[in-house]
């Protein structure tokens, strides 16, 4: 998927200005903010990928919001998957999952107790989840329905600005079992702006998984380790965004690359992500 955890715009997509106190004694509602929006996007050369199926270039639809209200930041997206094709021998998601959801609340520990947990470069202090639903079509190499639990943090970075930070502990929601850590990092830095009013930006995102079983599926294909990057060069406007994203995976989902001869897993390597948005 193209995103894990992460809100890529939830400040800079926002024409509301928050506020950057973390303490929540005075007034818990005061950064409340909301912003939702829709991607036309098409994938080039997405993984993992498995077996001959080596074009795995697609088109979706992704309907994104986050926002915040009191104590809780939520982010989230719903794709849909080659809009105008149905399940035939050209549709390069053929047999998988026509959806994929994403919801990533977290909740302000800050807001919750009262006090202002700041320090150093850390703005605000959370308790993590984050889910991942898939169509549910039972695949034994299925890497969606999952949860994942944890702590994270708003972080003041040089240049970047604030970068989200957050520490899972994986659930596997098919296998009723954990297997594993996994960091996630997202950035949104505006870094060019023209007289229109209109900017580019640098957003992007790391998801890396650790401490893995390398055969929690039963089907040894598993490593212990893996993750991907993303990097987006962006335009925004008030009303729109157009960007290129380039996508780094190395083993993602912890499935090994080459893994057996027979299934031929390709889970490393580069992806190409083009974006057209419309801001609501």
């Amino acid at each position: 998927m193209k995103k894990s955890l992460l809100a890529l715009a939830v400040i800079a997509a926002s024409s509301v200005s928050v506020a950057n106190a973390a303490d929540y004694s005075d007034d818990i509602y005061k950064n409340d903010h909301k912003w939702l929006q829709f991607n036309a996007m098409y994938a080039i050369n997405e993984k993992p990928q498995f077996g001959t199926d080596t074009d795995k270039d697609h088109n979706y639809l992704e309907m994104e919001f986050g926002g915040r209200k009191g104590v809780v930041d939520l982010y989230g997206y719903v794709d849909i998957f080659d809009l105008a094709e149905s399940d035939s021998d050209n549709n390069n998601k053929k047999g998988e999952d026509k959806t994929f959801m994403k919801l990533a609340p977290r909740f302000s520990i800050d807001g919750i107790t009262g006090q202002d947990l700041s320090f150093g470069p850390v703005q605000e202090v959370y308790f993590s989840t984050l889910f991942n639903w898939g169509g549910g079509n039972g695949k034994p190499l299925d890497s969606t329905n999952n949860s994942f639990w944890g702590i994270g943090a708003d972080v003041e970075l040089p240049w970047f600005g604030k970068v989200g930070m957050n520490l899972y502990g994986l659930y596997d929601i098919n296998k009723k079992d954990w297997n594993g850590y996994q960091f996630s990092t997202n950035w949104f830095k505006p870094f060019h702006f023209f007289d229109n009013g209109s900017f580019l930006s640098y957003q992007g995102y790391i998801d890396y998984q650790f401490g893995g079983d390398e055969n929690f599926k039963g089907n040894d294909i598993e490593t212990t380790h893996g993750g991907a990057m993303f990097n987006g060069l962006y335009w925004h406007s008030d009303n729109y965004a157009l960007g290129y994203g380039l996508k780094a995976y190395n083993d993602v989902y912890l499935l090994k690359d080459g893994g057996k001869p027979s299934l031929n897993v390709d889970s490393s390597g580069i992806s190409h992500y083009l974006n057209a948005t419309y801001k609501f």
